[in-house]
């Protein structure tokens, strides 16, 4: 036999139980989420009442909405063009790089590099003759 949810609520207010779930506790959640919603609190949905009764239950049961979208594999949640699996644009090589790929900045600091270890090994050599 299952027993009313209502009556299941496990919620607490300032370390207090709050005790049964009561329709004014229900009423005064819904009006909440509407004024949230950027509705005024005459205009209380049906979707209201039942995010209400969900959040003061403790019921486990989402959003029908969020049901499908969880039902959905996540790889296939935003499709934009559903069917395309797309293709692979090639890199267009830019005009300063050379069949390496390398771009004239790089050479230039691959040069100076070069240029810069050769002369801390003539440096090198030019210490141990003299020391």
């Amino acid at each position: 036999m299952k027993t009313n949810p209502l009556k299941d609520g496990a919620l607490t207010e300032n370390s207090t139980g709050i005790g049964t779930v009561t329709r004014k506790m229900l009423r005064e959640r819904a009006v909440e989420l509407a004024i949230i919603n950027g509705r005024s609190a005459q205009h209380v949905s049906k979707s209201d009442w039942e995010q209400a009764k969900r959040e003061l239950t403790g019921d486990s049961s989402t959003d029908p909405k969020e049901d499908i979208l969880e039902s959905v594999p996540e790889s296939e949640r935003w499709d934009p063009v559903h069917g395309s699996t797309g293709h692979k644009v090639p890199v267009a090589s830019g005009e300063d790089e050379d069949d390496e790929g390398r771009s004239d900045n790089e050479k230039l600091v691959d040069e100076g590099m070069g240029e810069a270890e050769l002369d801390q090994s003539r440096q090198a050599t030019r210490d141990s003759r003299n020391g």
